[in-house]
């Protein structure tokens, strides 16, 4: 090859170098221009479980029936799929419009790895049609050309040293946020079955809960028998769909990540072999790499659009999960991913809840106020010799329309109930008749203390159930997303995308100049022996 044919390799070196520098740089500007956005990123998938509780919500939903759109500004992009027009419906990866749009912003890379691989396959196959066809040779030699070409070659080896170092550490990382917010969003799943599996099984207890054979009414029962059915069956749908997908989400993450840390060995192994196969002057080695590297260059470019369309999407979710915090009433894409209650079952389950605290309380009062306080005279089916002070009534926190009711004076709370009551307790002989003074026998009261410890249960689990209304432990959710695991997400992801452009684009140019500098030190060496001599 010549002195014209070695200019004519730089040249084109050199122009694949820039043109190279040019996409890349368009990438990472179009990164930035991301970051100057009010956006903070998030992990879509990670999303595990519905907000349905008692009642499965709608089967379909599409954006074209949505009343609110997410997200509508950042996502205003190109969409291939519409001629190249503005895709206006926002945030929802259920529809191939939003993919199409968010996959054109992650072009770049692609494009690279596009013409990397047809016009270095190209270069590969001129030089092999002109080695095999070619038999001149010249041997011409130029100091400044060797030392550039070592010098170049030293830089784009360190280059992708530093790249693959980034690379590690940014999936290491971007793993261990993504799995930390996988995880909070699993307990937060697990925190909402346990407290359905509680209510549930307070409910059971109280409509077992009696005292002297007084019971809630029959109505009321059957009542607690339908809603128990249906927070059973979503509290075990709910947990089995978080069990699920978080698996397979762990599952995901667990393999991007092996993959990223074998790319990242593989690339750092390839440009040692190579700088050292170059410096050693083994040339048929060289060429053996630089057919490998051919290969895992457009992939890593490949890999480096795969990630830019990740950030993008991710960057998408968190904006979506803010401004839903903000409507959380209205119908969203986010409905198909996380559905609020429905509203006719949350309202019965707090119903219920109320309800069954009420008419247990009730229960109790009507032992205390129609026998335990009543003096009845001897042989009588209620009369145990009740005698003395007469015992307070436990207060109830509901009117009869279940609305919020003030303590009156007198009235015990849940908190004090059994300690105020055990002094009205009266000892009993083999006859279950008071043998001293009280108000209650130890098997009432007994029963009176199981009746509170239920009904506070119940009680208990309103502001729940009222979060399950409104959509409060949703909202909770999402902001927590937000403020605290988005800015990680997002700082990783970006992370994992700019080391891999680092490995891309300097092992790319460290192939150009492993074949460069082979040459040059073949040419030195024979100079040196044979021209010089």
């Amino acid at each position: 090859m010549g002195g014209k044919q070695r200019k004519t390799m730089y040249l084109g070196a050199y122009l694949l170098v820039l043109s190279t520098f040019c996409v890349c740089a368009c990438g990472v500007s179009q990164l930035e221009s991301w970051r100057s956005l009010p956006v903070q990123d998030g992990i879509d998938h990670l999303v595990l479980f519905r907000r349905s509780v008692a009642e499965a919500p709608p089967a379909t939903s599409s954006a074209g029936n949505s009343s609110f759109i997410l997200a509508a500004e950042r996502t205003s992009r190109r969409d291939p799929l519409d001629n190249f027009e503005y895709y206006k419906q926002g945030w929802n990866i259920s529809n191939n419009h939003y993919w199409a749009s968010v996959g054109f912003t992650a072009a770049p890379p692609f494009v690279v790895a596009v013409v990397w691989f047809v016009i270095f396959g190209l270069v590969l196959l001129s030089m092999c049609c002109y080695f095999c066809c070619c038999r001149r040779r010249s041997y011409s030699y130029s100091r400044t050309a060797y030392a550039l070409s070592l010098i170049l070659l030293i830089l784009f080896t360190c280059a992708a040293i530093i790249g693959c170092i980034v690379l590690y550490h940014g999936q290491g990382k971007a793993h261990e946020s993504t799995t930390d917010t996988l995880d909070y969003v699993l307990g937060q799943a697990n925190v909402t079955v346990d407290n359905l599996r509680n209510f549930s099984r307070t409910l059971s207890a109280a409509k077992q809960a009696g005292v002297n054979q007084v019971f809630m009414p029959a109505d009321v029962q059957d009542r607690i028998d339908n809603i128990q059915t249906k927070v059973n069956q979503s509290a075990d749908s709910l947990a089995h769909r978080a069990d699920d997908n978080s698996e397979k989400i762990q599952n995901v993450l667990d393999n991007v990540r092996l993959d990223l840390i074998i790319v990242a060995a593989v690339m750092l192994l390839l440009v040692f072999l190579g700088f050292l196969f170059s410096v050693l002057g083994l040339q048929f080695l060289v060429y053996i790499l630089v057919l490998v590297g051919w290969i895992l260059v457009a992939g890593t470019f490949i890999l480096c659009g795969v990630f830019l369309l990740l950030h993008n999407v991710t960057a998408d979710a968190c904006v979506a999960m803010d401004e839903w915090v903000q409507h959380p009433a209205e119908h969203t894409a986010l409905d198909d991913i996380l559905p609020c209650v429905d509203n006719a079952t949350a309202n019965a389950s707090l119903y219920q809840s109320k309800d069954s605290t009420f008419q247990l309380i009730n229960v109790v009062n009507r032992v205390i106020v129609n026998v335990s306080n009543q003096n009845f005279p001897p042989f009588i089916p209620l009369y145990f010799n009740q005698s003395g002070p007469l015992m307070p009534v436990l207060c109830n926190p509901f009117n009869a329309d279940l609305s919020d009711r003030v303590c009156k004076t007198g009235e015990v709370g849940f908190n004090n109930a059994s300690q105020v009551w055990e002094n009205y307790v009266c000892n009993v002989s083999s006859s279950g008749i008071c043998a001293t003074v009280g108000r209650a026998t130890p098997s009432i009261y007994n029963q009176m203390k199981s009746a509170v410890t239920v009904s506070y249960g119940l009680y208990r689990y309103t502001p729940f159930l009222v979060q399950l209304e409104d959509c409060t432990f949703v909202r909770d959710t999402f902001t927590t997303i937000s403020k605290t695991k988005c800015p990680s997400l997002r700082r990783y992801t970006k992370r994992i995308y700019i080391g891999l452009v680092m490995v891309s684009v300097a092992v790319m140019l460290s192939l150009v100049f492993w074949v460069i500098y082979a040459r040059e030190r073949r040419h030195r060496k024979y100079n040196k022996q044979y021209i010089q001599n």
